[in-house]
């Protein structure tokens, strides 16, 4: 009975695999359109991915011939680098505070804002949009916080009597992490908003009419039930951008915070892969971290999106 059973799958993958030739041979002008993209996205995205993955079991200083080493950089990341389980900690940190908040935050201002008039919406967006873009913030928030009497922050809690003594903001590990994480959670409004924007211009009024004629009584129950499920695609590109914002926090806190940061206050698990791969040049190494950061991140996804798909159903 088993070779019998095996006989009809083989059967009927063959059948499948002539189908699937026969579409593909009508359908040759698309693939030929897809080709240079495709081309593209497997020599920038793929193969990277795979020389990374390969390299991570090495020991490769770029100077020598890589030399295989088994899972020697995963076991001295995972149990003997103390400085990279600080730039965990402070990534998750970052990724639980600034990811849901400012998806969250993302989609209730586009929600709002898409109730204004056409030109106001406009440049509403365009304030809420701008600092993820540009590099103010970095400038705005060294002037507030500069660590002497004449910073804003300082010479407003002095003045008040909440502090006798200047406070060095982005040296104390106290208070670094908090300050990048205000930083991140502004800058996080971007491409997820827009997206959020695009998707709540592109719902059919109509839908909220038949809505209301079928029992939906308010605005709550027009946005868990037609505002929500219309934007499924939405909700989910704006969840990957913000996963891979949150996880990529490099640039800020090197920044703001220094290189190295006082204490490691502000490491992050980038920042350790750009010490390894960019400072110390020990490219297996930092091979074995953007690993694991890839791993994380597509976890994390996984986890997210499994949760998104219910929204509305």
């Amino acid at each position: 009975m088993s070779s019998k059973y095996l006989d009809k799958y083989v059967t009927l993958r063959k059948h499948n695999a002539k189908v699937a030739w026969k579409k593909a041979k009508i359908s040759k002008m698309c693939y030929l359109f897809l080709a240079p993209y495709a081309l593209l996205f497997t020599m920038f995205y793929i193969l990277p991915v795979i020389n990374s993955i390969f390299f991570s079991f090495t020991y490769y200083n770029i100077l020598e011939p890589a030399r295989f080493i088994g899972i020697h950089n995963y076991v001295s990341l995972i149990l003997e680098d103390d400085v990279f389980l600080i730039g965990v900690k402070n990534t998750f940190m970052i990724a639980i505070v600034t990811g849901p908040l400012g998806y969250v935050l993302s989609f209730l201002f586009a929600w709002l804002i898409n109730e204004l008039p056409r030109w106001i919406r406009a440049i509403t967006i365009v304030i809420f949009y701008a600092p993820s873009i540009s590099g103010t913030l970095y400038t705005i928030f060294t002037i507030l916080f500069r660590g002497d009497y004449y910073g804003p922050v300082n010479s407003f809690l002095i003045n008040w009597g909440i502090i006798d003594a200047p406070i060095l903001w982005f040296n104390d590990p106290r208070y670094m992490l908090p300050i990048c994480m205000v930083i991140i959670l502004w800058m996080s409004l971007g491409a997820g908003f827009l997206s959020f924007v695009a998707g709540l211009q592109g719902i059919d009024g109509s839908q909220y009419e038949a809505g209301y004629m079928d029992g939906v009584k308010n605005r709550w129950q027009e946005l868990w039930y037609i505002t929500l499920p219309n934007m499924k695609p939405m909700l989910m590109f704006g969840a990957v951008m913000t996963i891979t914002s949150s996880f990529g926090v490099c640039d800020v806190t090197m920044a703001l915070c220094g290189y190295p940061s006082t204490d490691y206050a502000a490491r992050t698990i980038v920042t350790h892969l750009f010490d390894y791969g960019f400072s110390r040049f020990e490219m297996g190494y930092a091979c074995a971290i953007a690993t694991m950061l890839f791993l994380i991140m597509i976890l994390c996804n996984k986890a997210i999106q499994s949760l998104l798909r219910r929204v509305g159903t």
